[in-house]
């Protein structure tokens, strides 16, 4: 997966950890400057947008929020497909190559009043692409490669979690030079493999049979050219997910949803 197909799908299973685009403020209101919560079943859309080719000397690229303007910069269309479905890469079918190369800058304004979550965020990305990129699209099942998450042979080591079933998963993330330590707390399996996805190629799919939260801690090294050299170092994901979580990574092929492109086009003016 190239650096700006990963940096989407981090985007999005952050966000939707997150709970919101830019989190909730503290319990005691004092964060004042922090807008209120978007209704959660409130269903915005844009009340004005503009959409222009970014800058082909930018280097930055992200999805943000200043004040009530949503801003998407220096995005392809690939990958805003990819926020938006809440998709890999290899789930995309039938786009021209355009769809894949030239970037884009997003300044918009939502219609309602308030904070939106991921879903409601990833609802108006959609909107986006639909009226001003005339996105036509359908979904298919199509068997392909993808990881499995599977229970390893000797069992599962995750522990129940021990906080509020009903709170939003968290996840923590420390490290040093070429490794990462992962503490993720309220989490389910069916999350635990959306968190995979900036980690990995392909899609992935949960075959534990495990129901419920979990707690439990992920450390990795994902580069040995950095990592320590004293032994210290933890193992590859891969070893990491078997021997500290009782889980494995399978490469097979499994029926998963695919957004196959019907048309598209290059933005109207604004």
């Amino acid at each position: 997966m190239d650096v700006q197909s990963r940096l989407a799908v981090g985007i999005f299973a952050s966000l939707l950890m997150a709970g919101s685009l830019l989190g909730q403020g503290s319990a005691n209101g004092r964060e004042a400057n922090k807008p209120e919560m978007m209704a959660k079943d409130a269903d915005p859309d844009w009340e004005v947008v503009t959409v222009r080719p970014s800058d082909p000397n930018a280097t930055n690229a992200k999805f943000d929020r200043r004040g009530r303007h949503l801003i998407i910069e220096n995005h392809t269309v690939e990958t805003m497909l990819m926020f938006g479905y809440g998709l890999q890469k290899s789930q995309i079918a039938g786009a021209p190559d355009w769809v894949r190369s030239e970037r884009f800058e997003v300044d918009g304004v939502p219609d309602v009043d308030g904070e939106l979550n991921i879903q409601q965020f990833q609802s108006m990305v959609r909107k986006l692409l639909r009226e001003r990129f005339g996105l036509e699209s359908h979904k298919e099942q199509r068997e392909m490669p993808v990881f499995a998450l599977r229970v390893s042979r000797d069992g599962s080591k995750l522990t129940p979690t021990k906080g509020d079933p009903a709170t939003k998963p968290n996840q923590q993330v420390t490290g040093g030079p070429g490794y990462r330590a992962l503490r993720f707390t309220n989490f389910s399996m069916p999350h635990l493999a959306l968190m995979m996805l900036p980690y990995v190629d392909r899609p992935v799919v949960d075959q534990t049979g495990l129901a419920g939260q979990y707690d439990f801690n992920l450390s990795y090294t994902y580069d040995e050219t950095r990592a320590p050299t004293d032994g210290t170092a933890p193992p590859s994901l891969f070893t990491a997910i078997q021997e500290q979580m009782g889980l494995k990574l399978e490469p097979v092929k499994a029926p998963v949803e695919v957004l196959v492109v019907d048309s598209v086009e290059r933005p109207s003016a604004n």
